[in-house]
């Protein structure tokens, strides 16, 4: 009669090949999100409470490009921590790639250079292995931009408006003229007025070009007898 040994299949024998990779690979990646997860939010969150704090009087005002990128930097540098974590070799290695950054072009916006450094984090993320932190930091820093992006006023762009008048007077017609300029949600300031000559300071949206509103000022007077003239300002 045939005697039945029963076999016992254990992970410390080697029972299922490579199970015990599996899930040592799938408990890291679990570990990796729930920590990005919490830490990130809360370097967002305390970053904006530093940036978006009370202003005391006579301190210089703040632009919002300078409030998203103290925001900003408060994230990447959360997320920066996570890739070294204990690894005095990654502090090293972040150190280094991070002097191989050279501005060599002027970066109108300060985010630029953050998202650099973001850019820089995600990548020594992917080269060390961290794939789950390497995608929520991405996510995460897009969707902080994206939001925090949202709150800057529209741009706008400056110009000195000339207006040249041949059959009227500058006086006559100037409150159509500015009326025009309201319609179009242009802010003015008026720099000179003369008999057949009007002068603005205009601010427009950059949206919007100023062939409407040469158009809509051409309209106020008989064919030819307005002349429009557009001069772009550097914003100071």
């Amino acid at each position: 009669m045939p005697v039945l040994v029963p076999v016992v299949l254990s992970a410390q024998s080697g029972g299922v090949p490579g199970l015990e990779s599996q899930i040592s690979e799938r408990q890291d990646w679990l570990q990796q999100l729930a920590t990005a997860v919490v830490r990130l939010p809360l370097a967002a969150l305390l970053g904006a409470v530093l940036a978006l704090r009370p202003k005391r009087l006579g301190t210089p005002t703040r632009t919002m490009s300078v409030i998203e990128t103290q925001i900003t930097l408060s994230i990447v540098g959360a997320l920066i921590m996570l890739v070294v974590g204990a690894s005095l070799a990654r502090a090293f290695g972040i150190v280094g790639a991070a002097n191989l950054i050279r501005y060599r072009a002027k970066i109108d916006d300060p985010k630029d250079a953050v998202v650099m450094l973001a850019a820089l984090s995600v990548g020594l993320a992917c080269g060390v292995g961290l794939y789950a932190l390497a995608s929520v930091g991405t996510l995460f820093v897009g969707a902080a931009l994206w939001v925090i992006e949202g709150f800057e006023p529209e741009p706008r762009k400056l110009f000195e408006l000339r207006l040249t008048f041949a059959n009227d007077k500058a006086d006559n017609l100037r409150p159509r003229v500015e009326a025009v300029l309201r319609r179009f949600h242009a802010s003015y300031d008026l720099r000179s007025a003369a008999e057949d000559k009007v002068s603005f300071a205009v601010e427009i949206p950059a949206r919007m070009g100023v062939e409407r509103v040469s158009e809509a000022l051409v309209a106020l007077a008989p064919a030819g007898s307005v002349t429009v003239e557009w001069d772009e300002k550097k914003p100071k």
